[in-house]
């Protein structure tokens, strides 16, 4: 086998993926580094995806998202518990490398203390540094091995400060490659749908960020009786939450299939996040929204220095898609410009026209096997 005549027979890799898109992008580079070397052991921090690609899972990210300067310190207790746990776990696996992704205020810290242990530390997705704590660069020269970027201004960001990275592509465009794409009568029967056209929304994955941008999709949503109103459920949240906040609306809650979802609707009121890049490339046209709470805003925009929000604007370094932003979140902008969206065909046209220009500058499919075949040079020598 390709794994054992490489000599990488009976290396351990420790994976920290401590959010939804953590697992999602740790499990395609699992299956890559597995097929190149079947003779690796994995192990580390992530969720189902993960294990379904041999990782052995210790800690499941449903336990570690916080997110929000208040978040944080209301809790600091449970953050710094996790930090010695994951210290402990790494010890006692005793790994060749640790593989961390994005995940930056827990990830930069343990990539210190790794260091500081002689571990040698992968980074894939680089933290977003070029928002904001831009000084954490200096951080990164010298507690990580091996950066893997996969955004195409990156590398030139990180050579700015002298540090060579490696840019791989994006990982979503093989995610979205790969998904088998039912028919819409096939969607609509096997989720009990109707047959008319849907609104898509989309808050997020975490608690908090869902409790404050569910209300205000919804409210928004019904403005529009011509469509049935379909919500995401993240794989961490319980349905039950989410049926606890819609009150008097008629919504359809999807769990386990957002990109289906996706790819169906005809548009969509997506939370700032990973959401929003995935929703261009499966060509939804989009509505994006964030709202935090005061004191977390007023912080951020003290301390973030790029124009947008969304990872579409940030890679086309323009605005293709309308970012709805704190006071702006609100039923009649929202409602507003989800109506140029269903009903002006110019407006909507040239947002999916630049979806197009987009995955055109994300470097093209394989990210994944990209990555695990540098990875595996560096950490094994072959």
């Amino acid at each position: 086998m390709q794994g054992e005549s490489n000599g990488h027979s009976g290396k351990r890799i420790f994976i920290i993926g401590g959010e939804a898109s953590g697992d999602l992008h740790g499990s395609n580079l699992a299956r890559a580094l597995k097929q190149q070397s079947p003779g690796l052991e994995l192990a580390g921090w992530g969720g189902d995806l993960m294990s379904a690609q041999g990782v052995r899972i210790l800690k499941h990210y449903r336990e570690l998202a916080f997110m929000g300067f208040i978040e944080v310190l209301m809790n600091i207790r449970t953050i710094m518990k996790n930090f010695r746990l994951c210290k402990d776990m790494i010890t006692s696996f005793k790994p060749d490398a640790i593989v961390m992704i994005d995940y930056p205020g827990f990830n930069l810290r343990m990539a210190k203390w790794a260091f500081e242990q002689g571990i040698p530390v992968h980074y894939y997705i680089s933290p977003q540094i070029w928002a904001w704590k831009e000084n954490r660069v200096h951080d990164i020269r010298k507690y990580v091995t091996r950066m893997y970027v996969v955004l195409p201004f990156e590398k030139s960001f990180y050579a700015k400060h002298e540090y060579d990275v490696d840019f791989v592509g994006h990982p979503l465009l093989d995610v979205v490659s790969g998904f088998e794409s039912h028919s819409r009568e096939s969607f609509l029967s096997r989720h009990h749908l109707a047959d008319k056209p849907i609104l898509a929304l989309i808050p997020g994955s975490r608690k908090q960020e869902i409790q404050v941008m569910m209300p205000l999709m919804l409210e928004a949503a019904e403005r529009f009786p011509d469509y049935q109103i379909v919500l995401t459920a993240a794989p961490s949240q319980d349905i039950s939450f989410y049926q606890s906040l819609i009150g008097r609306h008629q919504v359809k809650i999807i769990s386990g299939d957002t990109y289906g979802v996706m790819k169906h609707a005809s548009a969509g009121f997506v939370t700032s996040g990973t959401a929003t890049l995935e929703a261009a490339l499966f060509g939804l046209p989009q509505v994006v929204c964030y709202k935090g709470s005061a004191i977390s805003y007023y912080i951020a925009r003290k301390l973030i220095k790029v124009k947008y929000i969304s990872l579409v604007n940030l890679i086309a370094d323009r605005e293709v898609v309308k970012e709805l932003i704190q006071h702006h979140l609100n039923c009649n902008e929202m409602s507003d410009e989800m109506n140029k969206l269903l009903n002006d065909q110019n407006y909507r046209s040239t947002m999916l026209r630049s979806y197009e220009q987009l995955r055109e500058q994300l470097g093209g499919q394989g990210a994944s096997e990209r990555t695990a075949k540098l990875m595996l040079k560096s950490i094994c020598g072959v």
